[in-house]
């Protein structure tokens, strides 16, 4: 006994057309939003808390969308020497072996200062607070452009921590 496949009708038909235009449109839309690069991508970083009890945020550029990078005076290595320099391993954590990776964001402002420090993906957190202190004491970067014009840009850095 063979089974009959059910016949649509005039306007289920025109629906399914019309939906099958509609996801078309969709596709190609979100290829263009998603696959072509915007200008500038912005981020929001959380500022603190109001008077209010509300929440406050900035809005900054992503270090991979500025047309000129932030960067630290002197480039990478000299960043490195400043914080082997800089940075002092807590005693406790030394002791008992901790080590690792600490990441950080952030914001290097329109006039080379470092802002709104927060860490990304943590050890311990006495190396937390390690990585943080280090890169708060920071000299003045050169802030990052978008046409020639210095605008906050939010960067992330890793502090290690290595016995």
């Amino acid at each position: 006994m063979a089974t009959e496949e059910p016949v649509l009708d005039r306007t289920s038909k025109k629906n399914m057309t019309m939906f099958r235009i509609f996801l078309s449109i969709l596709l190609i839309s979100g290829f263009f939003l998603i696959g072509g690069r915007a200008k500038a991508q912005t981020c929001r970083v959380n500022i603190g808390v109001s008077a209010a009890g509300c929440t406050s945020y900035m809005e900054v550029f992503e270090y991979d969308y500025v047309s000129e990078k932030p960067s630290f005076p002197g480039g990478d290595a000299k960043m490195m020497t400043f914080v082997n320099e800089h940075r002092c391993y807590p005693h406790e954590a030394y002791r008992r072996g901790v080590q690792g990776r600490v990441t950080c964001s952030f914001v290097v402002n329109t006039d080379g200062s470092i802002s709104h420090i927060s860490v990304l993906r943590g050890v311990e957190p006495s190396l937390n607070r390690e990585a943080i202190r280090v890169i708060g004491i920071m000299p003045p970067w050169t802030p990052g452009k978008i046409d020639g014009k210095a605008v906050p840009t939010r960067v992330v850095r890793s502090v290690n921590f290595r016995r």
